[in-house]
């Protein structure tokens, strides 16, 4: 069995993207390999949505958090009252990965040890990012640039997985 790492843009996707994602999830799963993922919104979101599809038992799945699922859960609600993200996103990322970790609590890695705060945030999505390449065999990137974000997280993976020598494969979109 192969892990293979799913990256992409939390910021924002379209269907075109969606269906991307869900294809490739679809085909790993089925194939009997596991994916890997950060467990944000949109990309990340999608892929677990699919994996547990056709994975109920969740035993090839492995979601890394840059912080433990409470401390994460109190920064998706933060950023949904400032406006950043809806409530329903916040509540269902939320309710996805409680699911998960009821589902099989050894597939949702929690970071217990670090100091997520606003001020180290990125540091640790980057921390994160290189926890799931380490337990990746291969990388599938969803490369989303918008008027949001050029993606910079994902470029961040991208490059982690080649400067680790594993196989990667990137779609690359442009949505507005």
């Amino acid at each position: 069995m192969k892990w293979i790492g799913i990256s992409g843009g939390w910021r924002k996707v379209n269907s075109e993207i969606e269906e991307k994602v869900r294809e490739n999830v679809k085909g790993i799963v089925l194939r009997g390999d596991g994916i890997v993922s950060g467990g944000a919104l949109n990309v990340d979101y999608i892929a677990l949505d699919e994996a547990l599809k056709h994975n109920p038992e969740a035993d090839r799945i492995k979601i890394f958090l840059p912080t433990t699922l409470d401390k994460y859960a109190e920064h998706y609600r933060k950023h949904a009252r400032l406006g950043n993200i809806t409530s329903q996103q916040a509540e269902d990322l939320v309710n996805q990965l409680s699911r998960l970790k009821e589902i099989r609590g050894s597939s949702l890695i929690e970071n217990p040890n670090t100091d997520f705060t606003e001020e180290n945030k990125k540091d640790r999505y980057y921390e994160r990012n290189l926890e799931v390449v380490k337990a990746s065999d291969e990388l599938v990137a969803f490369h989303v640039k918008s008027e949001l974000s050029e993606g910079l997280g994902t470029q961040d993976t991208i490059k982690k997985a080649k400067e680790k020598g594993i196989p990667v494969k990137i779609y690359e979109f442009n949505i507005s």
